[in-house]
C-alpha cells in the first residue's frame, strides 16, 4: 500500500515538473507583456517601482526552468537530497510569489492617484508632432482606448496646444475610425470619441496588475502541490523499509 502511495506521488511529481516548465514560459510571457504595456503608458504612470512585480515573475519564470530540471532528475533518480533541495526551492519561490501578490495589490491601489497626478501634465506637453514622446503617447492611448481628452473631448480646450493652434479642433487621434473626413473639429462632436482617457488608462493599468496577481496566485498553488508531493515521497521513503530495500536492490542491479 505504501509503495502504491509513493508511486502515485512520484507520478504526480513528474507531471508537475512538466507543468513547471510550461509555467516558466507563461510567467516570462506575462512579465514581458507588463513591460511592453508599461512602455506604452509610462508617461501616465511615473512610479517605476510598479515594474517590480513584473521583474520578480520573470525571475521566478526563469527559476522554474531550473526547478523543473532538478525535480525531474531527483524524482527519476530517487535522490533524497535532490527532492529535499527541490522542496526547499519551491518553498522559496512560493514565498516570492506571495510577495508578488502583495506588491501587486499595493501598486494596483496606487494606480489611480499616479494617473490623476500625471495625466494633466502629459496633456499640457502635447504639441502634435510624432517626434515628441508625450504627443505620441497621447495619440497612441486615444486610438487604442477609443477616448479623447482627460474626462471628455472638451478638456482639450484647456491645453496649450489647443490655445496656440486656434483651430477649434482636437487631435485626429480623437476621431472615430468609422467617421470619414473627420478633422477633429469641435463643431462636429459626434465625430469624436465621447469618453475621457483618464478612467480608461486607470482601468487598463489595473487590469495589467491583476494579470500579474492572478498568475502568481495560480502558479503558487501548483507549487504548493509540488512541495506536498516531494514531502510525501521523502517521508514515505524514510519510513518504509521495504521501499528502501527495493531502491537499494535496484541500485545494485
Amino acid at each position: 500500500m505504501g509503495q502504491c502511495g509513493i508511486t502515485s506521488s512520484k507520478t504526480v511529481l513528474v507531471f508537475l515538473n512538466l507543468i513547471f516548465w510550461a509555467a516558466a514560459g507563461i510567467l516570462c510571457y506575462i512579465g514581458a507583456y507588463v513591460f511592453i504595456t508599461y512602455d506604452d503608458y509610462d508617461h501616465f504612470f511615473e512610479d517605476v517601482y510598479t515594474l517590480i512585480p513584473a521583474v520578480i515573475i520573470i525571475v521566478v519564470g526563469t527559476l522554474l526552468f531550473v526547478i523543473g530540471l532538478i525535480g525531474c532528475c531527483a524524482t527519476i533518480r530517487e535522490s533524497s537530497c535532490g527532492l529535499a533541495t527541490f522542496a526547499v526551492i519551491l518553498l522559496l519561490v512560493f514565498v516570492t510569489e506571495c510577495v508578488v501578490v502583495v506588491l501587486g495589490y499595493i501598486y494596483r491601489a496606487k494606480v489611480e492617484d499616479q494617473v490623476n497626478h500625471s495625466i494633466q501634465k502629459v496633456y499640457n506637453e502635447y504639441n502634435g508632432t510624432n517626434t515628441d514622446a508625450p504627443s505620441r503617447a497621447i495619440d497612441y492611448v486615444q486610438r487604442q482606448l477609443h477616448c479623447c481628452g482627460i474626462h471628455n473631448y472638451s478638456d482639450w480646450r484647456n491645453t496649450t496646444w489647443f490655445q496656440q493652434s486656434k483651430a477649434n479642433s482636437v487631435p485626429l487621434s480623437c476621431c472615430q475610425p468609422s467617421i470619414t473626413n473627420c478633422t477633429g473639429s469641435l463643431a462636429r462632436p459626434g465625430d469624436l470619441y465621447q469618453e475621457g482617457c483618464e478612467a480608461l488608462v486607470v482601468k487598463k493599468l489595473k487590469e495589467i496588475m491583476m494579470y500579474v496577481i492572478w498568475t502568481a496566485l495560480m502558479f503558487s498553488s501548483i507549487q504548493m502541490l509540488g512541495m506536498l508531493c516531494a514531502c510525501v515521497v521523502l517521508c514515505r521513503r524514510s519510513h518504509d523499509p521495504a521501499y528502501e530495500l527495493l531502491v537499494t536492490t535496484n541500485s545494485y542491479a
